[in-house]
């Protein structure tokens, strides 16, 4: 394997990466297979940023739409990724890693508060660190906060991981048909309406010359081919 393309990377994670074979919850068989690849790109002198979703736990959009108030139900959301992130960070820590929870929304007894440059810190040190709770803010999915985050830190590249191995014409499983893109343009993603990210999200990175990576976390060994540089899933740029 050859050395990393980046000093420092972003990684989003869905909610549902979590649940392995299981229907709800935390498969340990994953949460232990995918804390061995971040800490082999890790140990790569890489330095990683995590986010992950909350919707193995609960999709706080969801009650929403049967009614429940907005607000709250996402932030029964923002406290599901923190619930995932804390798994990550022991997940981590068992296989010999040192990580750090920072959320965006104050729960000291389990996590430190979000601030940049001590985040940035923590990476310097070769800590991976996890960040909670999305921006800490109703309305804004963990796919902005992703961007966000990747923007605050200086990451060099966003990946975000998924079920399938990149960016589709149309739903591969519900259209045969369906072609995969090598690489995209941000303004393609929105004048298409891919199902990439948000669309707050590919603005950030748009606007901020952010490049995204999408791949399938099912494939044992694809986020360190990315880290590598090798042409894994669909590369979104800005040009």
């Amino acid at each position: 394997m050859s050395a990393s393309r980046y000093k420092r990377i972003l990684v989003k994670l869905s909610g549902e990466a979590l649940l392995g074979d299981a229907e709800y919850g935390i498969d340990p068989a994953m949460l232990r297979r995918v804390a061995l690849e971040l800490q082999e790109v890790a140990a790569m002198g890489v330095q990683v940023a995590v986010v992950i979703g909350g919707g193995n736990i609960f999709r706080g959009a969801g009650l929403a739409r049967a009614g429940m108030d907005r607000v709250t139900a996402d932030q029964m959301g923002m406290l599901a990724t923190v619930m995932n992130a804390l798994a990550m960070q022991d997940g981590l820590e068992s296989i010999g890693t040192h990580a750090r929870v920072m959320s965006a929304i104050r729960i000291n007894e389990v996590a430190e508060d979000f601030i940049r440059r001590r985040a940035v810190r923590h990476m310097e040190k070769g800590r991976i660190v996890i960040f909670a709770a999305g921006t800490g803010n109703p309305f804004f999915t963990t796919d902005t906060a992703a961007s966000l985050r990747a923007i605050e830190i200086g990451a060099e590249l966003l990946i975000k991981a998924t079920k399938v191995n990149g960016v589709y014409s149309a739903d591969p499983v519900k259209d045969p048909t369906a072609t995969r893109y090598q690489t995209l343009s941000f303004d393609r993603v929105l004048d298409d309406r891919l199902s990439v990210m948000d669309a707050t999200a590919i603005v950030m990175c748009r606007d901020n010359r952010l490049p995204l990576r999408v791949f399938n976390l099912g494939n044992p060994g694809d986020l360190l081919r990315v880290v590598c540089g090798e042409d894994v899933g669909t590369l979104v740029t800005f040009d």
